[in-house]
């Protein structure tokens, strides 16, 4: 019999439900992690929400863990790359809290608009400051989301609800999905200028940090009130502090912060600034919810093999993943690369396989190219919901092999059709474990990527990558490897360029100031 170890406050359901799928479940909360260490070796599966830290050292305790499963969306107490080297697949459930961290936006977005906080102290004070307290109404108003996903879309529904005209900025958002949900499509900049209220709905990413800054909040309209129930660091506290203060910003409600637990934030204090400590998700319902939905995951997996919301492994049998394997690293790289680029709705994704690995199982390497291709943008999307996500975006996905022979013994290209227009970039394996890009719209090259890389379009011309080399070299940053390709002399050219080191937001603007410079985009593997 299978051993589950519940090492976290979980609904008593949880247990019941391992129980009558007949798995042997023990509940032992509140230990310490000397104390799990000592027991771990007997568990086949283990439950947790944020308290348990699945460390390394627990990790290497746990001669027979299967599967970690983590009731709740964040795994930030799990090292996922320790579990994926010991072969034990880490799982979340992603959406077992979605509607109770929209209800909290909302809720927080009522909260600023009238000043509850203030008014309730201020009556319990004994005060009547009627005239004080002069709020904003919803109806009407333009409510802009960041981020259209599971919870956005919920947040969405909501406002219209409440009479709200709502408008957001996704660049996953296709226009079919935005039609159905019945909101505008708009760039931040315009969503910026527009809305009344701002509500924020993405993963912290590189992408996504400090997207509300200084100069985010000199763009808005005087008066916006500003709502982060998402990820701390997703808005420059500092800045809107400072915006607070100066009566740009008339409100705003943050649930995350970029410290937790936040004790001394530089925002506690500013006018008409409410606070809550990361509540989200803390309704009874959602923890019941995200409590029985661990449990049955854990239960498939352990008795059937069946693999729910994994964040670190695919479906797959031992004999497929060791052929799969150098292919998956591809196949990431691919999408990844790609899925950095892409700045519009996505509204197509085809992958061609061709040579040797059009004869192996391809369905998991779809699944893992789609997966990195949306993950710079969207929150806890995995190689499993990866496929759900496109589909509920109208994002068409399809898979071609071709056996025939190509240049190379084996061909993975990806096609990415946006808004704007289509873009390719193809891979293949050198010595059959090591993945290099060959071509990138259109343009041979051979590149293989490291954890920073420069990745540039020019016209072609005498003097550029010298300039670009002075660029560089005046900022400090050494060149690890450098690619380059080209349509033809004087035409389009392209470079992919190792860094030892990322560049700041400043070197990186002198870059893109180069002539001839047509996009510069920094990419991290």
């Amino acid at each position: 019999m299978v051993k589950v170890l519940i090492s976290d406050k979980l609904s008593p359901k949880a247990a019941d439900i391992f129980r009558d799928r007949g798995v042997k479940v023990d509940t032992k909360v509140g230990l310490s992690e000397e104390e799990l260490i000592a027991i771990i070796g007997d568990y086949d599966g283990l439950a947790i929400r944020s308290a348990t830290k699945v460390t390394p050292q627990v990790l290497e305790a746990a001669t027979k863990l299967k599967v970690v499963g983590r009731a709740g969306i964040g795994v930030d107490n799990v090292n996922i790359d320790a579990a994926s080297g010991k072969g034990v697949v880490v799982m979340n459930t992603p959406h077992g809290n979605s509607i109770t961290t929209a209800e909290h936006a909302i809720a927080m977005m009522f909260a600023t608009a009238r000043q509850i906080p203030e008014a309730n102290e201020s009556t319990q004070a004994g005060k009547w400051e009627k005239s004080r307290f002069m709020g904003s109404e919803l109806t009407a108003k333009t409510l802009g989301v960041i981020g259209c996903g599971n919870i956005g879309s919920i947040v969405v529904d909501r406002a219209q609800g409440l009479k709200m005209k709502v408008i957001s900025f996704d660049p996953f958002l296709s226009p079919e999905r935005a039609k159905d949900l019945g909101v505008e499509k708009v760039e931040l900049d315009e969503l910026l200028a527009r809305a009344d209220f701002i509500t924020l709905h993405v993963p912290l990413t590189d992408q996504t940090k400090g997207i509300i800054d200084a100069k985010a909040l000199a763009k808005t309209k005087k008066g916006v009130r500003i709502i982060n129930c998402a990820r701390g660091g997703l808005v420059v506290e500092a800045d809107l502090k400072f915006a607070l203060e100066s009566g740009h910003v008339a409100g705003a409600a943050s649930d995350v912060f970029e410290v937790e637990p936040a004790k001394d934030s530089v925002l506690f204090g500013a006018p008409n600034f409410v606070a809550t400590p990361h509540l989200g998700a803390s309704t009874a319902e959602a923890q019941e919810n995200v409590a029985l939905q661990v449990a049955e995951q854990l239960s498939d997996y352990l008795l059937t093999g069946a693999v729910t919301n994994a964040l670190n492994m695919p479906s797959l049998t031992a004999e497929e993943f060791n052929k799969l394997e150098p292919y998956m690293a591809l196949s990431q790289q691919l999408g990844s690369f790609a899925g950095q680029l892409t700045r519009t709705g996505l509204k197509a994704i085809k992958i061609d396989y061709e040579g040797s690995v059009a004869s192996l199982n391809c369905r998991p390497l779809t699944q893992t190219i789609v997966a990195s291709l949306l993950a710079p943008i969207m929150d806890s999307v995995n190689v499993v919901s990866a496929p759900v996500i496109a589909r509920e975006r109208n994002i068409d996905v399809s898979e071609a092999k071709h056996e025939r022979d190509c240049d190379f013994q084996t061909l993975i290209r990806l096609t990415v059709t946006t808004e704007k227009g289509e873009r390719s970039v193809a891979g293949t394996l050198f010595g059959g474990k090591r993945p290099r890009l060959v071509n990138i719209k259109g343009i041979e090259i051979e590149a293989e990527l490291g954890k920073h890389m420069l990745y540039l379009t020019n016209e072609d011309s005498p003097g550029y990558i010298g300039a670009l080399g002075m660029q560089l070299g005046e900022a400090g940053v050494n060149i690890a490897t450098f690619h380059l390709g080209r349509t033809a002399p004087g035409q389009d050219a392209i470079a992919l360029i190792e860094l030892d080191s990322p560049l700041d937001a400043i070197q990186l603007d002198k870059v893109k100031q180069l002539p001839q410079t047509k996009q510069v985009v920094q990419l991290d593997f």
